[in-house]
C-alpha cells in the first residue's frame, strides 16, 4: 500500500492522474457535444428539454455525472501541485530562453486552464444550477398527436412546486410536461457578453486540448511510432477544433437568430 501512496505521490503518479482524468474529461466532451446538438432541433425545445430531463433523473447518469465533477475538481487540484511544484523546482527564470519545440498551448496550459475552470462555474451556475436546486426555470407542455405526428407546445405552471415531469396519454396524444431549459439557453444566448465569454472559452479549450489530448498518452508511454499520427490527427482534428467549434457554434447561432426576432 505504502508503494502504491508513493507512486502517486510521484511526478510521475501526479501527471498519471492529471492524464487519466483529462482523458474521461475528453470523452465526456464528445457526449456532451451529441446532447447539445440537440438545441439545433426545430421542434420548440421539445428533443433538448427530454434529454435535460433524462440526463438529471436517470440514476445511472446521476452517479457518472458526480464522477464527472470529482475529475474537474481532481484534474484542477493536480494542475496546481503539478505548476507549482514545477516553479519551485526551478525558482529563477532562464536569462535566455531555451530553444525548445515546446508550443503556446503547452506553455500556457496553467492559463488556459484557470479560463475553463471559471467557464465551467459559471455554466454550471447559470445552467446546472438553476436547473437543478431552483424555481427560476419554467415548464412547458408537449401533446404529440401519435398518429400524425403533430405536436403543439405551450407555457405550463404545476399545481406542485416538487413537480419535475410528466408523461401521459389521452387517446392518441401523448403530453410531456418538462422544465423549459431551452427557454434559459435561449436567453443567455441572447446576450452578446455571454457568447463572447462562451467563445473565449471554447479557443481556450480548443489550445488546452490540442496539447493535453497528446500529453496524456505520453505520460502512459503511448508513442510509437505507428500510432502517434493517429493520436495526433484525433487531437488535433476532433478535441482541438471540431468539439470546440461545434459547442461555440450553439451561442453564436442562438444570438443570430434573436437579432432576427
Amino acid at each position: 500500500m505504502s508503494e502504491f501512496k508513493q507512486t502517486f505521490n510521484s511526478s510521475l503518479g501526479k501527471k498519471l492522474i492529471m492524464a487519466l482524468t483529462g482523458l474521461f474529461l475528453c470523452t465526456f466532451l464528445i457526449v456532451h457535444l451529441a446532447g447539445n446538438l440537440q438545441l439545433f432541433s426545430n421542434d420548440n425545445g421539445y428533443s433538448f428539454n427530454v434529454y435535460a430531463n433524462f440526463l438529471t433523473h436517470f440514476p445511472p447518469i446521476e452517479v457518472v455525472a458526480y464522477i464527472l465533477y470529482a475529475s474537474i475538481l481532481i484534474h484542477a487540484i493536480y494542475a496546481i501541485i503539478l505548476t507549482t511544484g514545477n516553479r519551485k523546482a526551478r525558482p529563477v527564470n532562464y536569462a535566455a530562453k531555451p530553444q525548445s519545440p515546446s508550443s503556446w498551448s503547452s506553455q500556457n496550459m496553467g492559463l488556459l486552464g484557470s479560463i475553463l475552470f471559471l467557464f465551467i462555474v459559471i455554466h454550471m451556475g447559470d445552467f446546472w444550477y438553476k436547473y437543478k436546486f431552483t424555481h427560476s426555470v419554467g415548464f412547458k407542455e408537449y401533446r404529440t398527436n401519435l398518429v400524425t405526428g403533430e405536436r403543439t407546445v405551450s407555457d405550463f405552471t404545476p399545481e406542485k412546486p416538487e413537480f419535475e415531469h410528466s408523461l401521459s396519454y389521452n387517446g392518441d396524444t401523448e403530453i410531456v410536461r418538462v422544465k423549459d431549459l431551452h427557454t434559459s439557453v435561449a436567453n443567455s444566448f441572447s446576450q452578446w457578453w455571454y457568447v463572447v465569454i462562451y467563445v473565449i472559452a471554447m479557443v481556450a479549450l480548443s489550445y488546452h486540448l490540442l496539447h493535453g489530448f497528446q500529453s496524456a498518452f505520453r505520460t502512459f508511454g503511448w508513442v510509437h511510432r505507428k500510432y502517434k499520427p493517429i493520436i495526433n490527427f484525433i487531437g488535433t482534428w476532433l478535441f482541438a477544433v471540431i468539439i470546440p467549434l461545434g459547442f461555440a457554434a450553439m451561442p453564436i447561432v442562438y444570438f443570430i437568430m434573436s437579432l432576427k426576432k
